[in-house]
This record gives structure tokens, C-alpha cells and sequence, in this order.
């Protein structure tokens, strides 16, 4: 008898296994606060299948249903997401980038060598026409990455005119002669590419000096938009480069600058992407939890020289960054994208969406078939990686207006060590629907939330969740469809008060009405 009432016990006790959390929300909205929607931008760097496979597939692919040699599929799932801009063309290839190797005839572009990502020798099939064009198609703003480490003033300056102008010149009268009349107006143009590094490992007063002068000459080719120029910013917590970038450069000559942060264990030993342990995913939310402290650091410094947040933090490389597949090409970067993936995106996201007084724009690194990318292919198969959904999950909060959700979590613990479990943020629509998103990082705990709501009464709640029975699923060419949202049941509304059961490893999306 006694044993039979143990195992009732532990039974139940099973089945109730969760910690209790709560939040408060503020529904009243301020005008002026705005979440961006292109915090959730995306890159694309010619960087092992990312561009050659993954969104091109070339113009005479009969295999591949395919736009101007641009995969249909993806053109597709990306425009789902609807993602507002996209990063080209790197990263560490852009500061070996010349671009007139990619216009005119493609059967006369010269070949390029690509010495940061596999030695591998590219044609230039894909060049400034054809990424300019494939962001037409997918309703997205270019963000150009401009070559400052090896190229030229004068090169960059020629690559705005050959974009941005609709007057005659040397530069808009060869844009006309390669097929296009019009100008695509690009607005968001970096200014070299992690210059304290592969960018040309400068200082940061060096790089500033270059900045200056390069920024000089980019702007006045547009007609009909303001050119946006983002300065190659500090490599995570190197705070002495934000500091000397902001008090050297004048601000009406920036509009924005970088920073780079990846969720990584180690860089000389970085871990598996999908047969990871439980130390090796807290090792990971460790790394992607310390954006908090970036951005609140980053933030402060940039407050004392622009009090009015009038320049743009703007982090244009972050995501995991694990070992590659067994049997891939080491400088192509390709991993699996599991449920902790889900959970990066997820936290991340909201870090963003609660500073979005200061940032303004962002990267997922990267698109396609490269480390936390939202998309995978191989030959014509496609896959949604648990990170596309919760990306199409959170693009509610786009543009939307920012509502202030505190959090009082309990921890998500690993022997001694603790994280906050629960991660969240909110925003207002344009049609008045309040939306929440919620993460619950903690692998073997639900958590059961109670939301208190200030300043709206709500009459009815619907949602989403993103979940799986380990932290290590994920999708595959074989099954699709193993990890997608679903409709969530755990949310209860009454009066003033929002109750949530969330699973254990679970992201959540709400809407209230």
C-alpha cells in the first residue's frame, strides 16, 4: 500500500513539475516608441552555400523552380517572414569584394577566389543587379556592406552612384547600358565590415579617421531618399571602440553603428550543433543572455555623446555559432538548427524589442544554409528551421509600438549556476491588438506565468507555441514538418489578470484583444 501511494505521489508530482513567474504589462503606448521592424533583418553573405545554392541556383536551373536564377521557394518562405532588409555581401567577403566584377554580361565577369571561406573560386554570377533585384522581389531593403579594407574611396562612392543615381553620370549611364534604367535607391550602407578584425585589423581611431573620410563623399547621389551609414562597430564587449567611434565621428555623418555578438561556447571549441549536452546548451544561453549586457553598456556609452539617440545601434551579426556538420566543408559554416536555436531567437528578440528606443535595426547571421540560418536546402529540398518560425512568429511586433513588459523570473539552474528562465516583450499593433511574446528557456521545467495588465481590459486571448520533447529536435529534409507552430492552449484571461502554462524549452506568441 505504501509503496502504491509513493508512486501515486511522485505521480502527480510529475505532472505538476513547473515554477511560477510573474510579469506586469503597461497597455498604455507612447507614440514615439516604435519597434522597428528592421530589427528583424537578415544576412547573406557569399559564404559557402548561402548564395550558390541556397537563394541562387542560376537562370538555367530547369530542376529548381526558379525567378532570374532566385529559388521560388525561398523567395517564398522569406516573404512570409516578411523580412525588411537584407545584409550583402558579407561580412568578411565584402572587404574583398570589388563589385564591378559582378555587372555586364555574366560570361565576361572574372572569377573571384573567396580566401575567407573555403578557397573556393566563385563566378560573379551573382552580383549587385541581381541581389538588388531579388530584394525587389521579396519586398526588402538592400543593406550593402562597402569595401573599405581593400578597395577605395572612390570605388564605393561609384558603387552609390551606379545605385542611387537618376541623373546622368558616368556610373548611372553604365548602370543603363547593363539593363536598368531606374535607380534602386539604396538607404543602408555599411562602411567596411568588422574592421577590427578581417576588415583590416585597425584601431579604432584609424578606422574612424577612414570612416570620416569615406562617409564624406557617400552621401547627395540619392533623389528621393536619405543614404544611411553604418559605421563597422565593436566586436561584443569591446566598449573602448564604441566610445572612441562616437566621440571621434561627427554625427551628422553617422547614422548608425555595428555590433557583433554570437552565442558561442568557445571559439577554439565551440561544441556540437545538434548532439549537444544540457552544460553545453546553458554554456550557449549564457553567451546569447549576455546581449542584455551589451546592448545596456553599448546603450550607455552612446547615451553620454547622443543623448537623444539619434544614432542607431545597429547589430548586424549576431546568432550561434557551433562546430560544423560532420562531413561539411569547414569553411562553409553549415549547421543543424534545433530547438535551442528556437530559444537564441526567441530571447534575443526581445532584448531588441525592449531597446528599440536605441536599436533600431539588426541581422540574423545568416539566411541560408550558414550558421543560425532560418532556411536550409539541398538540391531542391527546402526546409523551415525552428529559428524561421520563431522569426514568423514575432514579425507582429514589427513597426508595432512598444509596451513596457517586466519580467520577474525564476531560474533556469545547471549546478550552481543560474539563468533567468523566462524572457518576454510586448507591443501594440496599428489595429489595437496587443501582442506578447514569451520564452521559456529552462529544458525541463514549464513555467506557469501570471501577467498582470495595467491601463486595457482585454477580452480575449489566442496564441501560438513553438515547442518539442528535447532541446536537440529539429527539422529534417526527411521530416519537414517536426518542429512548426502550433495553436496554444495555456493562456487564460480574467479581469486584469493573464495566466500562462508554458512547456519546458517552449517560445510563446499571444494576441489579446
Amino acid at each position: 500500500m505504501k509503496k502504491r501511494l509513493l508512486s501515486f505521489f511522485l505521480f502527480v508530482v510529475s505532472l505538476s513539475v513547473s515554477a511560477q513567474s510573474t510579469a506586469t504589462l503597461s497597455a498604455q503606448t507612447d507614440p514615439e516608441r516604435v519597434i522597428n521592424r528592421h530589427i528583424y533583418g537578415h544576412f547573406a553573405e557569399h559564404l559557402g552555400r548561402s548564395i550558390y545554392g541556397g537563394f541562387y541556383v542560376g537562370e538555367d536551373n530547369k530542376k529548381i523552380p526558379n525567378t532570374a536564377g532566385v529559388r521560388n521557394d525561398v523567395i517564398e518562405a522569406l516573404k512570409r517572414l516578411k523580412v525588411p532588409n537584407l545584409r550583402w555581401p558579407g561580412g568578411c567577403f565584402a572587404d574583398t569584394y570589388h563589385w564591378k566584377d559582378g555587372i555586364g554580361p555574366k560570361k565576361d565577369r572574372p572569377t573571384i577566389v573567396n580566401t575567407w571561406w573555403g578557397g573556393v573560386t566563385e563566378n560573379n554570377s551573382f552580383g549587385t543587379h541581381d541581389f538588388l533585384n531579388m530584394c525587389e522581389l521579396l519586398g526588402a531593403e538592400p543593406y550593402l556592406a562597402g569595401n573599405m579594407a581593400s578597395g577605395t574611396v572612390q570605388e564605393l562612392i561609384d558603387w552609390v552612384q551606379y545605385v542611387n543615381f537618376d541623373g546622368e553620370s558616368p556610373m548611372s549611364k553604365l548602370r543603363r547600358e547593363n539593363g536598368r534604367e531606374k535607380p534602386w535607391n539604396v538607404t543602408y550602407w555599411g562602411v567596411g565590415n568588422e574592421a577590427w578584425g578581417c576588415g583590416g585589423n585597425m584601431t579604432a581611431e584609424y578606422y574612424a579617421n577612414e570612416y570620416r573620410k569615406y562617409a564624406t563623399f557617400m552621401a547627395g547621389w540619392s533623389n528621393d531618399k536619405n543614404i544611411f551609414r553604418i559605421a563597422s562597430g565593436a566586436n561584443s564587449a569591446d566598449y573602448n571602440w564604441t566610445e572612441v567611434l562616437m566621440k571621434n565621428i561627427p554625427h551628422n555623418m553617422l547614422e548608425g553603428v555595428a555590433l557583433h555578438h554570437y552565442a558561442v561556447i568557445d571559439w577554439n571549441k565551440k561544441g556540437p550543433a545538434k548532439d549537444f549536452t544540457e552544460q553545453h546548451y546553458f554554456a550557449t544561453m549564457k553567451s546569447a543572455l549576455f546581449m542584455q549586457e551589451l546592448v545596456d553598456k553599448h546603450t550607455a556609452i552612446m547615451d553620454k555623446y547622443d543623448p537623444k539617440k539619434r544614432v542607431a545601434l545597429v547589430v548586424d551579426e549576431w546568432g550561434g555559432w557551433y562546430e560544423v556538420e560532420p562531413g561539411t566543408n569547414p569553411g562553409f559554416l553549415y549547421q543543424q538548427n534545433t530547438m535551442r536555436d528556437a530559444m537564441i531567437a526567441g530571447v534575443t528578440l526581445n532584448i531588441f524589442n525592449n531597446h528599440s528606443d536605441r536599436i533600431r535595426m539588426a541581422n540574423l547571421a545568416q539566411t541560408i544554409n550558414v550558421l543560425q540560418a532560418v532556411i536550409l536546402t539541398e538540391e531542391e529540398k527546402m526546409i523551415l528551421t525552428p529559428t524561421y518560425h520563431v522569426m514568423e512568429m514575432y514579425n507582429v511586433h514589427q513597426d508595432a509600438f512598444y509596451l513596457p513588459l517586466t519580467v520577474k523570473t525564476t531560474d533556469y539552474t545547471l549546478g550552481k549556476e543560474k539563468l533567468p528562465a523566462i524572457s518576454g516583450s510586448a507591443s501594440k499593433d496599428k489595429n489595437g491588438a496587443t501582442h506578447i511574446t514569451l520564452v521559456n528557456i529552462d529544458p525541463k521545467k514549464g513555467q506557469d506565468i501570471t501577467v498582470s495588465i495595467d491601463g486595457a481590459k482585454f477580452k480575449s486571448v489566442t496564441g501560438r507555441v513553438l515547442a518539442s520533447k528535447n532541446i536537440q529536435d529539429h527539422n529534417t529534409f526527411d521530416k519537414p514538418d517536426n518542429i512548426k507552430p502550433v495553436n496554444f492552449k495555456g493562456a487564460n484571461l480574467k479581469g486584469n489578470t493573464l495566466t500562462v502554462k508554458m512547456p519546458a524549452g517552449s517560445v510563446v506568441a499571444l494576441q489579446l484583444k
